[in-house]
């Protein structure tokens, strides 16, 4: 596959899976989980299908970031097989940790109507797999960051954008696993992770500045 075919995949694939994550991530949490467990407990009930939605958006959504790192892989490779592998290793391993994580929220579904002390653990449980996950998250971006730099497919702005983001996904991890109020620092980490939000859209709306076959082909 050449770095153009994967760029016309991954022009596709980067939407839907924005989309999917958007929504099981953050929309349905937000909708239906707060710090209180018999109103949590009372929106799952009520609210079931959209929670089982949830569940199964979840699951497709690390689903596609496989596909995603896989077309990245092929889109970069040709500048450094090296880097790439080291993308592919680094997400690759968030998502098992991620998947299993999902496990709380079938969970708490289930002990929605009889016991909320312990669905609001699994819940936690969920939550914090995320959160180890999110480890993951910012690691991956890192050699990302270094191919975007390296390659010249994009702005010189885009690569440095990446690795900032990596620092705010990994520093912004353990920030959550070790402070007792993390609610106060973490806006600075969400901010630093929005260079990956810039890179998707410069790749969806510019696309990239590729060389030419025989380069590539060359190299």
């Amino acid at each position: 596959m050449t770095p153009k075919q994967a760029l016309k995949i991954l022009r596709i694939l980067y939407p839907i899976w924005m989309v999917f994550g958007a929504f099981s991530l953050m929309y349905v949490p937000a909708k239906l989980i707060t710090t209180d467990a018999g109103e949590t407990a009372r929106n799952i009930i009520a609210n079931q299908l959209l929670f089982k939605f949830g569940i199964v958006g979840s699951l497709l959504t690390q689903l596609l970031f496989i596909f995603t790192v896989i077309m990245l892989y092929h889109f970069f490779k040709s500048v450094s097989k090296m880097c790439t592998l080291n993308m592919l290793v680094f997400s690759l391993v968030s998502v098992p940790i991620a998947m299993v994580s999902t496990l709380g929220l079938i969970a708490a579904l289930k002990l929605a109507p009889s016991d909320e002390s312990l669905m609001m653990l699994f819940l936690s449980l969920y939550k914090q797999g995320i959160i180890i996950a999110s480890i993951f998250w910012g690691l991956w971006l890192l050699p990302l960051g270094n191919l975007a730099r390296q390659s010249g497919y994009f702005p010189k702005f885009i690569g440095p954008l990446l690795m900032i983001a990596g620092a705010g996904y990994f520093f912004g991890s353990f920030a959550q696993l070790l402070l007792s109020s993390p609610e106060k620092i973490m806006p600075l980490f969400d901010f630093l992770t929005l260079g990956e939000i810039v890179f998707i859209f410069w790749l969806l709306i510019k696309g990239a500045k590729l060389p030419a076959e025989n380069e590539i082909i060359n190299k």
